[in-house]
């Protein structure tokens, strides 16, 4: 088959992404192979043509330990078809499908036309059929650690492992359903108002935390900030690697803190003024390093760290939906272009504060 130069352009564009994507959720993986790690590839890389790969990590973050470790399907459709029942009144879209007999069935559940039984059983018909298989595969290759294995042929349901167990007790547990929302409001948000990918902006409200997609006069929240950036992160401080949390009003909370203070936002270029509160100059930081002593409050952070914010930024553009549209939007459409704008953005910076940048104190192993 011979491709037309637009179409061959069009295919060679989607190749590179299906790469890149691939290449990047390795990346992610490599440095800190650990189960919340492995977690958090399969919410944030994962191809995303439904949204059944979020309720069903929110069913079993949810179902937690068992005394036996087969869930049967009648009893995991429960929870799973009310997550997606609860999405499907906030955002119809859950799907790239046009059609789907399962979604169908949830939405005839949240009309009242048929029964929580009915239900059950549309879900353990028709709501398993491909997610389960598909779960642990990010870029076309399986996680090193299955959270559970498919025993529907011979037991009608999943044998949870004991990975998943370890999962549950470990520091970032408590982080991931809050995540997992966060990602999945994301996705669907990008269905929902079905716009150009150079249209749909991600914007936040710094007063209220919470991120909302833009375009034009047209708005709608979406989650809050520190919940969609964390998991990029890995619930660690950018700057010091610590443990974070997102339970609010702990002593370890992540903070959203500007990589490039906020304070020079009016003594910048037009051109980067106002984009300094962008999603690209923005990452968690835990309050010893944001505003302990010692922080880093509104000095401007060592030259190696400018590295890292790349990193954290070229993870959220191979995530996809929609945070990938923002950051191409502010920073560039190639990785080299994107490397350049920050270097710039730097140099602004420096000139604006000459005196001896921040360097952070490492408190734990560097995670990405």
């Amino acid at each position: 088959m011979v491709l037309s130069p637009r179409l061959h352009s069009m295919y060679s564009h989607a190749a590179y992404c299906r790469h890149n994507r691939t290449t990047m959720s390795l990346a992610f993986q490599y440095q800190d192979p650990s189960l919340e790690t492995q977690w958090r590839a399969i919410l944030l890389f994962g191809r995303n043509v439904a949204s059944y790969k979020f309720a069903l990590a929110s069913a079993l973050l949810e179902i937690g330990p068992s005394p036996n470790d087969l869930v049967l399907l009648e009893d995991l459709a429960v929870p799973y078809a009310q997550h997606l029942c609860r999405h499907l009144q906030e955002a119809d879209k859950q799907a790239t499908s046009s059609t789907s007999r399962f979604l169908h069935a949830c939405r005839s559940y949240n009309l009242g036309t048929i029964s929580s039984d009915q239900l059950r059983s549309k879900t353990v018909q028709l709501g398993f059929q491909n997610v389960i298989a598909a779960f642990h595969v990010v870029g076309g290759a399986e996680v090193s650690n299955r959270f559970f294995l498919d025993e529907r042929p011979d037991n009608r349901g999943i044998r949870i492992t004991e990975d998943f167990y370890r999962l549950l007790e470990a520091a970032q547990a408590a982080n991931l359903p809050h995540e997992t929302e966060a990602r999945w409001r994301l996705v669907e948000t990008a269905w929902e108002l079905n716009l150009p990918t150079h249209s749909l902006h991600v914007v936040r409200d710094g007063a209220t935390e919470t991120l909302h997609a833009a375009k034009g006069f047209r708005r709608k929240n979406i989650t809050r900030t520190q919940p969609a950036l964390n998991g990029y992160q890995k619930g660690r401080c950018f700057y010091c690697f610590r443990d974070m949390t997102l339970e609010v009003g702990s002593s370890v909370e992540a903070d959203v803190d500007h990589f490039l203070p906020h304070t020079l936002a009016q003594h910048l270029p037009a051109s980067l003024g106002p984009m300094i509160d962008g999603m690209w100059n923005l990452v968690l930081a835990c309050p010893d390093c944001n505003r302990g002593i010692g922080g880093k409050f509104d000095r401007l952070p060592s030259t190696p760290l400018l590295s890292r914010l790349h990193r954290r930024n070229e993870f959220l553009i191979s995530s996809h939906h929609p945070l990938r549209e923002t950051l191409i939007l502010q920073t560039g459409t190639s990785v080299s272009a994107r490397q350049d704008f920050l270097v710039d953005a730097y140099k602004e910076a420096r000139i604006l504060r000459p005196t001896a940048p921040w360097e952070p104190l490492i408190s734990a192993a560097p995670v990405f």
